[in-house]
């Protein structure tokens, strides 16, 4: 849209200043609003990583550096799974599961929710879902044959 409405300018003007002026692209937009004398900057925001953004020691960083820890924990505990399997592999994977569950959700909720109540609503609800999870996994590896050997079993049939 930036480039079309750059373009229609640059032809009202002449071919000129298409050629001529180097910056044609490395500045930004700037259009005057429509009922006042001020001209709005037109930029987009590039989001980068919130451990880039954030200070050493925030809650960001670390929230950033736990997610990426979790994730690394879960790949080995997939061949942790089929090499060993027992209780201890199957409670660590229903944990790491949801949490990685509740995280990945977490930041759904907070790029598509929006307006106070509907955010704290959709946390309780999503509180309520990573609980029960973590619960019906716990009474599976419990009750069951647990995590670990119902994966190899039905790989088995």
């Amino acid at each position: 849209m930036a480039a079309i409405v750059r373009l229609s300018s640059v032809c009202r003007r002449g071919v000129n200043p298409l050629f001529y002026q180097s910056t044609l692209l490395a500045r930004p937009l700037v259009v005057p609003h429509k009922y006042q004398e001020q001209s709005y900057q037109l930029t987009a925001r590039i989001h980068g990583s919130q451990a880039l953004n954030a200070g050493a020691g925030s809650s960001a960083s670390l929230h950033w550096t736990g997610e990426r820890l979790l994730s690394i924990y879960l790949l080995a505990l997939g061949p942790a799974a089929f090499i060993c399997p027992s209780p201890f592999v199957d409670y660590s994977l229903a944990a790491a599961l949801t949490l990685h569950g509740h995280w990945g959700l977490g930041q759904v909720l907070t790029d598509y929710v929006h307006g106070d109540p509907k955010i704290k609503m959709a946390n309780a609800g999503l509180f309520l879902l990573s609980t029960v999870t973590f619960a019906g996994l716990c009474y599976f590896n419990y009750n069951d044959v647990g995590i670990c050997k119902a994966i190899a079993l039905l790989w088995s049939k």
